[in-house]
Formats: structure tokens, sequence, C-alpha cells
């Protein structure tokens, strides 16, 4: 069985590899390109939710992996 990678990126979207199934909030299968990696938003601001579109770079979004990695410690 292949693994399921999700990676946080630096100042992006999450970056899902591997064989996964998206489905919307009423159970709709969405369009997964099959060996191929899938960007989903984490900054709101895509106009594909949940897709990333590049909005994260146009908006200014300031992930906050720094912040929660300090307040961790």
């Amino acid at each position: 069985m292949t693994q399921i990678r999700i990676t946080v990126t630096d100042q992006g979207p999450f970056k899902v590899e591997g064989p996964v199934e998206l489905m919307d909030a009423a159970g709709n299968p969405l369009p997964v390109r099959e060996g191929k990696a899938t960007y989903l938003c984490r900054c709101g601001g895509s106009k594909n939710k949940p897709f990333c579109d590049g909005a994260h770079s146009k908006i200014g979004f300031a992930a906050a992996e720094a912040a929660v990695a300090a307040l961790d410690g």
C-alpha cells in the first residue's frame, strides 16, 4: 500500500501526495490527478477552493508554523 503524505509548505498550501480520495461537504468526489500531488488551500484566498490557486502569494499570507513552534517550546 502506498503511503499518503501531507506536507505543510512554507507560506503556501498543503501538498498531498499518494492515493487519496477528496470529497466535498456533501460527500461528492472532487477531482484529483492520479500520480500527481494535490495542493490544498490553507490561506482562504483561493477562488478554486479547496485547491490552491496561488492566492497566498498575492494576499500576503503568513503561515503560523514558527509562532506555533515557539509557543510549544
